[in-house]
């Protein structure tokens, strides 16, 4: 367990950016296959997710995405996108 202080006077605020730059980034590594498996659903959901917090590129590639989807695996990615933005 950390025991120490943080000193706010000096400590760099995140940038607003940055969890729509993580979310991008979820999205490109299930579109692209990183992790041995492509996932549209999940690539699909984290660019919905980086296109709602302000990712302008995320649009283009959600709709890319979708464009090899099935309508039943859209539902599926916004219902999960949804269910994520409701617990966080």
């Amino acid at each position: 367990m950390f025991q120490g202080t943080f000193d706010l006077e000096t400590a760099t605020p995140i940038d607003a950016s940055a969890l729509s730059d993580v979310l991008f980034e979820r999205g490109l590594y299930w579109a692209s296959g990183r992790s041995g498996l492509v996932d549209l659903v999940a690539a699909h959901k984290w660019f919905n997710l980086a296109a709602l917090k302000g990712r302008k590129d995320a649009i283009a590639l959600r709709q890319e995405v979708a464009g090899q989807m099935s309508e039943a695996e859209i539902s599926a990615a916004q219902r999960e996108a949804r269910a994520w933005v409701s617990m966080h």
